[in-house]
C-alpha cells in the first residue's frame, strides 16, 4: 500500500536531483532514501528514476508520478494547516535571514513561532543577501528574508518591511551639529555592508564623483563590527537607523543631517514554490505581522497593508 512518507520522498529526490540531497532534506540517510524509492516502485511495478552519474531524473513514468506526488503532498499540506492542530505543524524549517533583522525583530518572530507552533524548529543562518538567495534556490533552505523581491522563477516573495538608511557617526567626530555636506562626510571613512550587496554599491555611486576625494569605503559581513567602529569614531557608518535606535538614544552615536537621500532597504520573506510549503507560509505571515508592528518601520509602508 502506497504512504505518503514514500511518495513524498520521491517527490523530493526528483526536486533536489539526488538521492543524498533528499536525505538531508528529510532528515535521513541516503540507504532509507533508496529503501523507500525501491519499495514505491516494487508497488507500482514500474521504474520511476534513472540512477546515472549519481543524478536521479524521472523516467516517463516517473514523470507522470510527479504530478500526482505534488497533489497529493499538497493536499495533505493544505489539510493540515486549514484542519489540523497548531501543534501539528512539525518538524524543522531552514530559515535564512540578514543581518538587518536579527537586530530588529528575529528574537520576537522565534518567540512566536515557539507560541503558535511549538512543535516547529527553526535552523537560522546569518549571511548576506545574495548568498541567502542563492542558497535558495539551491533548496539548502526554505525561507529568506532578504533585500528583494528575487526575481528567479518559482520564487514567491511578500514585502515585510522598508528601512530607511542613516549615516550615524560618534559626537567624537564633531558632526553632529547642524547639515553636513556630502564632501564633508567624505572626508572621513565610511563604513556599510560588505561587498555584492544594494548598500554597498549606493554608498559607493553617493561618493565616488570627480568633485570628492577618494572614497575610503571599508566594508564588513558583520553589522556589530560596523556599530563598534562608528562608536569608536573610526568612519561613519552608513546602515539603517533602526538597529541603533539605543546608541543613539544614549549618545554613543548621532544620526547626522544630511542632504543625501539613500533609497530605502526593502525586505521580503522569500520561497520557492512547493507542495509542502504550509508551514513555509505560515512563519512568513507571522515575520509579515510582525515587521509591520516593528515602531522602526516606515510609517507609509505600514499604513498600505
Amino acid at each position: 500500500m502506497l504512504d505518503f512518507r514514500s511518495i513524498e520522498t520521491f517527490l523530493w529526490v526528483v526536486k533536489l536531483g539526488s538521492f543524498r540531497g533528499a536525505a538531508q532534506r528529510l532528515n535521513t540517510t541516503q540507504p532509507a532514501i533508496s529503501q523507500r524509492i525501491a519499495q514505491l516502485e516494487r508497488e507500482l511495478g514500474v521504474k520511476l528514476l534513472n540512477r546515472d552519474h549519481r543524478v536521479a531524473s524521472p523516467t516517463p513514468s516517473g514523470r507522470q508520478m510527479m504530478v500526482y506526488a505534488e497533489k497529493l503532498i499538497g493536499l495533505r499540506s493544505e489539510m493540515m494547516a486549514e484542519i489540523g492542530d497548531r501543534s501539528a505543524m512539525r518538524g524543522v524549517l531552514r530559515l535564512g535571514v540578514a543581518e538587518t533583522i536579527v537586530h530588529t525583530w528575529l528574537t520576537r518572530l522565534v518567540k512566536s513561532v515557539n507560541d503558535v507552533y511549538p512543535n516547529l524548529s527553526l535552523e537560522i543562518e546569518v549571511d548576506i543577501t545574495p548568498n541567502l538567495s542563492a542558497r535558495l534556490l539551491a533548496q539548502e533552505i526554505e525561507l529568506a528574508f532578504v533585500v528583494g523581491p528575487l526575481s528567479a522563477s518559482g520564487v514567491q516573495s511578500r514585502v515585510l518591511c522598508d528601512y530607511p538608511i542613516g549615516f550615524l557617526a560618534s559626537p567624537a567626530l564633531g558632526l553632529g551639529k547642524g547639515p553636513v555636506a556630502r564632501h564633508d562626510l567624505a572626508r572621513f571613512p565610511i563604513i556599510t555592508f560588505p561587498r555584492k550587496t544594494v548598500p554597498y554599491e549606493s554608498v559607493r555611486a553617493v561618493f565616488e564623483r570627480p568633485d570628492l576625494p577618494p572614497i575610503r569605503l571599508h566594508a564588513s559581513a558583520s553589522l556589530a563590527t560596523v556599530i563598534h567602529m562608528a562608536i569608536e569614531g573610526l568612519g561613519i557608518a552608513v546602515i539603517p537607523s533602526a538597529i541603533v535606535e539605543n546608541e543613539i538614544a544614549d549618545g554613543r552615536l548621532q544620526l547626522l543631517d544630511t542632504d543625501i537621500n539613500m533609497a530605502p532597504l526593502t525586505f521580503n520573506a522569500s520561497w520557492l514554490s512547493s507542495p509542502d510549503i504550509a508551514a513555509v507560509e505560515r512563519v512568513a505571515d507571522l515575520a509579515h505581522q510582525i515587521a509591520q508592528a516593528s515602531p522602526s518601520v516606515d510609517e507609509p509602508l505600514r499604513a498600505r497593508h
